[in-house]
């Protein structure tokens, strides 16, 4: 991580930890918001209108969160106004780093090797950790956001003139459903497999994988009885939530992380909604199980000899529809 600005070589993934040996995730630091007219939004200061072409995303494909924001890109047609850079799937010693891994990319726009240095770019005295998604601002040379909750947001409203009007992400009648869905599989899901890969006590492993296990026994049985997606017909950003850590649960979470009550193909209402939006347009794109794989099997502190798992087969989400 970042400390005053300078590289402090002592990284590690698992941020940080309560006294009973639960996973804590860092809180994101940059909170200011693209808005239509550039008027501040709910945090932070003004000052960034909404522009094709004016703004950047950082991106790890391994990253759910990051790919959050990859999939609200697409869903909104706004691949052509603002651009990506993709870091390398495999953690370093100073963090994500860009360069030629396939599907990975060098830092053409501001010239950097390690994402760290995007930050100390924006703020030259930053301490914390250097993560993505990074929303990039190209005119005033900063960092907007790094936080793929309000990244998402701002995709669904600030580019209303460019954007696509058919897709509403957080429509205003589900607004307070979406928010406690949000908060429900956050807490058990997308937050609690990380909290049972990283617990370093037994019983904050169990408590973890037990939250992991109910919640998805929930989410199967609500898409059973409804469906397509999580709110009837209208996809919103509580489909994306549960899509990124979905899609990366077999390749990743239910091994390396010992989520392994049940792999997520036994799953059936889950596995049918997993293809129903990776056939959606754009949405494979967002999708990389190589990066993904070589990414969660770097982490040495969890995979200490480095071989990445031939497996799982993954046929029940690529295969024919």
């Amino acid at each position: 991580m970042l400390v005053n600005g300078n590289w402090d070589a002592d990284w590690h993934p698992f941020q940080a930890k309560d006294a009973r040996g639960r996973f804590q995730r860092q809180v994101s630091s940059f909170r200011h918001w693209v808005t239509g007219d550039g008027t501040p939004g709910p945090t932070g200061e003004g000052g960034f209108a909404a522009q094709s072409g004016r703004y950047h995303l950082y991106v790890a494909l391994i990253c759910p969160w990051a790919s959050r924001t990859l999939m609200a890109r697409r869903l909104k047609n706004l691949a052509d106004h603002i651009s990506v850079s993709v870091v390398e799937p495999a953690l370093t010693d100073q963090g994500w780093r860009f360069g030629d891994f396939p599907g990975a990319d060098f830092d053409t726009l501001n010239g950097a090797t390690y994402m760290h240095e995007i930050y100390t770019g924006a703020d030259p005295g930053y301490t914390g950790r250097a993560t993505v998604p990074v929303l990039w601002d190209k005119t005033r040379r900063t960092i907007v956001n790094n936080e793929s909750a309000d990244i998402i947001r701002m995709l669904n409203t600030a580019f209303d003139e460019i954007a696509e009007p058919a897709v509403d992400l957080y429509p205003q009648a589900l607004r307070d459903d979406i928010d406690e869905l949000n908060r429900k599989i956050y807490e058990g899901l997308n937050n609690g497999v990380y909290r049972a890969g990283f617990a370093s006590t037994q019983g904050a492993y169990e408590e973890a994988f037990a939250k992991v296990s109910a919640t998805l026994s929930e989410l199967e049985a609500r898409l059973g009885a409804g469906g397509p997606y999580l709110f009837g017909s209208q996809l919103t950003e509580t489909d994306i939530r549960l899509f990124v850590t979905g899609v990366r649960f077999d390749a990743a979470y239910h091994g390396l992380f010992k989520c392994n009550a049940r792999p997520l193909a036994d799953y059936e209402a889950l596995s049918e909604y997993l293809k129903r939006i990776i056939r959606l347009p754009g949405m494979v794109a967002t999708v990389n199980i190589e990066h993904i794989k070589a990414g969660y099997y770097s982490i040495l502190a969890l995979n200490p000899s480095g071989i990445v798992p031939v497996g799982p087969r993954l046929d029940f989400l690529f295969g024919p529809a």
